[in-house]
């Protein structure tokens, strides 16, 4: 049966609707996109608009970063509780292969790689570093150990894995279950703070108190003291603009100051701040969703849905690859991404090889 005649090329609206006449799988390619578009902002968002392909090193102590903890380096070093963090552009460039840990974000932190915590491993994207870093804060997580309960995420053993929450003062991630208070029934809070920093920083709990209209007027400190002692041992749950109430009186900025947790004042140490700049990063550019379409606009509608067909087992085949990295907690490499698309590449060559007509997929 011959082809059908080429039509002018349809519009971006009509292709993304070509599945639904074509195909009975129940899966469309705006669904794919979708969920794509919707993987790529939260990825956007984890990694804050962190550079991954300049050492973050020459920006000193940065306000905010992706980081991750090189274990490979650390077993290296023969120095097992060796405590190091590395930025994203390092991660990629510096420490390809190399079993990481993935730290989501931490505050004011100088890139480790290359110093003397990395004996056998110099950084490639800035070779003058200082020795250390001494102003950076380290916890268990770089270690690759989270909580109270010390243990790994995700951890093997736990039989009822549980939500994990990160404490906005000591930057530790801690599970539901162990938090020793439950958060609020609608989830409708926007930080935590566990309980070891609430009894570290009681002064917290003043704010705990309903807000008052003179409240900026009156130190909020003063009614401390009659705020019950067990209040002090578990964790709290704070709306937004919880922070804006903290009283800036030259005492409290004093106090601030001594206790080293002058980023509580500051707007742009909420990690709410940074997934925003990250999404904003990526604003201006436009989405795989825009470019899919205005490149299926240039074709006929016999080429859109063999692209289209293409498009959803390519989607399908790349999740599921994946999805075995995750099961088996393994970091993808760059060599791994490369073997996929081999993969890919020699079987489209077997298949083209083996065809004895012309005739597209879709011509019946």
């Amino acid at each position: 049966m011959a082809c059908p005649d080429n039509k002018e090329p349809a519009t971006s609206c009509e292709a993304g609707k070509l599945v639904d006449d074509e195909e009975d799988n129940g899966v469309t390619l705006e669904e794919i996109l979708e969920e794509e578009a919707q993987l790529e902002e939260d990825a956007n968002a984890v990694l804050g608009g962190s550079d991954d392909a300049n050492c973050t090193y020459r920006l000193g102590y940065v306000n905010r970063q992706a980081l991750y903890a090189c274990v490979t380096c650390r077993q290296r070093s023969g120095n097992l509780t060796q405590l190091a963090g590395v930025c994203l552009a390092c991660s990629y460039h510096c420490h390809d292969g190399h079993e990481l840990i993935e730290l989501y974000t931490k505050r004011n932190f100088c890139c480790d790689c290359g110093n003397s915590k990395f004996p056998s491993n110099k950084c490639t994207l800035a070779t003058e570093k200082s020795e250390l870093n001494e102003n950076n804060s380290y916890n268990q997580n770089f270690l690759g150990k989270y909580c109270t309960c010390q243990k790994p995420y995700p951890d093997p053993d736990d039989t009822n894995p549980d939500e994990m929450v990160q404490c906005i003062m000591c930057e530790d991630w801690h599970h539901n279950k162990h938090l020793g208070s439950s958060p609020p029934p609608d989830q409708d809070y926007s930080e935590m703070i566990c309980g070891q920093c609430m009894e570290k920083y009681p002064f917290l709990n003043a704010y705990l108190l309903p807000a008052e209209s003179d409240q900026t007027l009156v130190c909020r400190l003063s009614k401390l003291e009659a705020i019950e002692k067990d209040q002090l041992k578990n964790a709290t749950f704070w709306p937004e603009g919880w922070r804006n109430r903290l009283c800036r009186c030259e005492k409290c900025l004093a106090l601030y100051a001594d206790k080293k947790i002058q980023y509580l004042t500051d707007d742009q140490d909420t990690v709410e701040h940074y997934e925003q700049k990250g999404k904003m990063a990526c604003v201006n550019r436009p989405s795989n969703n825009e470019r899919l379409m205005e490149a299926l606009s240039s074709l006929d509608r016999i080429q859109q849905v063999e692209a289209i067909t293409e498009y959803q087992s390519f989607a399908a085949e790349l999740k599921d690859y994946l999805k075995t990295f995750a099961d088996n907690k393994r970091v993808v490499r760059e060599e791994d991404i490369t073997e996929f698309f081999g993969r890919l590449k020699e079987r489209k060559r077997r298949r083209l090889d083996g065809e004895s007509t012309g005739m597209p997929h879709f011509c019946r």
